[in-house]
């Protein structure tokens, strides 16, 4: 028999390894292991890995330690801030203490995450002459002044929400480079050195993406030249990539940038200028105009509906055609306008007003870009091809249109998949159930490598899953009740409401209920209100971080809330013991990306519900169910109050991809499951 050699990842996480020799309480998980020199694989022999990995089995560790060990230049991009921010603080220090020694470590985010020192000098000397200085400013303007990165994370005792931040931070829109005063100082200057000299780059999707879309991998303008790059919650890759890969412009942009042109032209006339702060006034009136006159014929060339409404592309082209001009030559009057006063201001060159002039054809110069790239994104988006679903949707600020790739998979796979030497993907929701009409294990990948291009790769593609090692069985159980209402019946609400205060009252509270629409979570939050006399949270009266905090400290709340809580939210312990979920999590029909999606696949002569909607119900169903049991000893009930999963043929396959949870229909099956656990 032939002894294969262990990988140095087995070695490290074994029982003979550091981690077994300093912490006493580490125990070697062989499903880690596991998943640890898949990874070295995917890196030493440049390939590419899609890995289920089940939570509770370490897979941040799984994935961070090959990294760490191959030498190589290493991107790892997360879903939030917040799993940037524990890579950091939580999962490195520990890794680097085991293993003795202190690897080159950076981390990158988005440019409003960050201090703009020119930005800062500006308002805060403006708010100084204006005799205004709130204290959040004063307490900025320290922050600056001893921080090494800028990050606005650091500064704990100022609300993230605080409206001073939107006038001092850096943007695309705002930064200069390497012409600014401050360019040698600046915080974002100094993050992209220190990820240049990094090894491992710990980045969020957001960034990943916005670097991808504008630049490409090879080389980066944003991010640094990379040879692995590792994708945590890689469920999350189609949605984002098709925001940064889309086109969208709105009327809120638009006007945004039309003051800040003409506060920049006041403090032109400041200097004796005046002429051209009136031409700037009278041309931002025809814009504004015209601007009105374009997005109300591109809500008229939409389809009736609430939310996204897709646009018929053919009319927007031939009735909105005559104002897109008319507000491109605007647009383009303004820009020239503006050539003109950065021109005149550079004739001031050695004058008393030097340096005053200097900082503001900066700031000019910064309106013509912007006005510039507006004038392109309209222009393209006016020029949608095939391919492409136009949409526009109200809000309370103005109107927006988005133009969005219908699908990515053919950029996605000649973008990274095929250019970037190594790529793993690991999320705990990758699989959805076994083919779409098969029997065997073998096709479970198989809705997430359609989506992202994964089909017919040249590379090596290898598929793990890694089950969670948490006790299912014995601590959790799924209810699924018969008796309700279908979730499009009259009476569903005020039905599952009735239910739901039921379930609370087993458990004591510590519920999370999760719906599916923001209408559906005010309607439940409504009628709970009424029937309980436990502490009742809603999502968007507060910070989500906020919403968490006072959950997890009242011990036996109750929060309702919807999409953004059905994944990345980690509550262990006792705080959180019941998860409801209101019906199953199917994509809106309606929706201009899913309708046209669903219709792609329909001319390829497949079948949309079962190679689309159902399996993406499955992996957000996961991510639901996921909510509850985060660490070994948790304990609790999940319920889905969908009848559906009964009576239609697709609730077998559903129930097969979720966790091995005991199962009822009986509330009374509810009620003895938790005194058990309790005894």
């Amino acid at each position: 028999m032939v002894r294969l050699k262990m990988s140095r990842s087995a070695k490290i996480l074994g029982p003979d390894g550091p981690f077994a020799q300093r912490y006493a309480h580490y125990e070697p998980r062989a499903t880690q292991i596991e998943m640890a020199e898949a990874v070295e694989r995917a890196i030493l022999d440049e390939r590419v890995l899609l890995c289920e990995a089940g939570t509770g089995t370490g897979k941040t560790l799984a994935y961070l330690l090959p990294a760490l060990q191959s030498g190589k230049k290493v991107i790892v991009s997360t879903a939030t801030r917040a799993l940037q921010a524990q890579i950091v603080n939580d999962d490195l220090p520990w890794i680097t203490e085991a293993l003795g020694f202190e690897p080159r470590v950076a981390t990158m985010k988005g440019l409003s995450n960050y201090v703009c020192r020119r930005r800062l000098k500006e308002h805060y000397q403006s708010r100084l002459a204006k005799g205004k200085t709130p204290r959040s400013l004063r307490v900025i303007h320290e922050f600056s002044e001893t921080s090494d990165t800028g990050d606005i994370s650091h500064l704990t005792t100022l609300s993230e929400d605080d409206p001073e931040w939107r006038e001092v931070t850096s943007s695309s829109d705002t930064r200069i480079g390497n012409g600014c005063t401050y360019f040698d100082r600046c915080f974002v200057t100094k993050m992209r050195q220190r990820a240049e000299q990094a090894q491992l780059v710990i980045v969020n999707h957001h960034l990943f993406f916005a670097d991808l879309a504008l630049r490409g991998p090879h080389p980066g303008r944003v991010l640094p030249n990379y040879d692995v790059v590792i994708f945590d919650e890689a469920h999350q890759l189609e949605d984002i990539a098709t925001d940064f890969f889309g086109i969208k412009i709105s009327s809120q942009a638009l006007l945004r940038m039309s003051r800040d042109f003409e506060r920049a032209l006041e403090q032109f006339e400041s200097l004796g200028f005046g002429s051209d702060k009136q031409a700037a006034a009278n041309l931002a009136s025809q814009m504004q105009t015209a601007m009105h006159e374009f997005f109300e014929i591109a809500v008229k060339c939409a389809k009736e509906g609430e939310g996204r409404c897709e646009v018929d592309v053919e009319d927007l082209h031939a009735q909105a055609k005559d104002a897109w001009l008319r507000l491109d030559s605007i647009l383009e009057a303004l820009g020239a306008l503006g050539d003109v006063a950065t021109a005149r201001l550079r004739g001031m060159r050695g004058s008393p007003s030097e340096s005053r002039a200097f900082n503001l054809r900066d700031a000019i110069d910064i309106c013509i870009r912007r006005i510039a790239e507006f004038r392109g994104r309209l222009r393209e988006l006016m020029e949608s091809a095939r391919g492409r679903v136009v949409w526009t949707e109200r809000a309370e600020r103005g109107i927006s249109l988005t133009s969005s790739p219908v699908d990515l998979s053919d950029m996605l796979r000649t973008k990274i998949f095929e250019v970037i030497p190594s790529v793993v993907l690991t999320s705990a929701t990758l699989t959805t159930f076994p083919g779409f009409n098969e029997t065997s294990h073998e096709k479970q990948f198989e809705y997430v490598r359609q989506r992202l291009g994964l089909v017919d790769l040249v590379v090596p593609v290898e598929e793990l899953v890694v089950p969670s090692p948490f006790d299912y069985k014995s601590h959790a159980l799924f209810y699924t009740p018969r008796d309700l209402p279908p979730p499009n019946s009259d009476t569903f609400i005020a039905v599952a409401a009735e239910r739901i205060r039921s379930l609370i009252s087993v458990t004591g509270g510590g519920a999370f209920v999760l719906t599916t629409s923001l209408r559906s979570m005010h309607a439940l939050h409504k009628l709970l209100s009424t029937q309980l006399d436990l502490p009742l949270l809603l999502q968007g009266t507060l910070p989500k971080s906020e919403l968490l905090s006072r959950f997890r400290a009242a011990g036996n709340a109750v929060l309702v809330a919807t999409s953004s809580f059905w994944e990345g939210v980690d509550v262990a312990g006792f705080a959180l013991r019941l998860v409801v979920l209101e019906k199953i999590p199917f994509l809106v029909p309606s929706d201009p990306l899913v309708r046209a999606r669903s219709l792609t696949l329909e001319a390829q002569g497949r079948n949309p519900f079962t190679e689309y909607a159902l399996p993406a119900a499955a992996i957000a169903l996961k991510q639901g169910f996921g909510r509850l049991i985060r660490s070994s000893s948790d304990k609790g009930i999940v319920a889905l109050l969908d009848e559906r999963l009964h009576r239609r043929g697709y609730g077998q396959r559903l129930l097969a991809s979720l966790p091995p949870a005991q199962r009822t229909t009986e509330l009374e099956d509810v009620r003895k499951f938790w005194a058990s656990q309790n005894d």
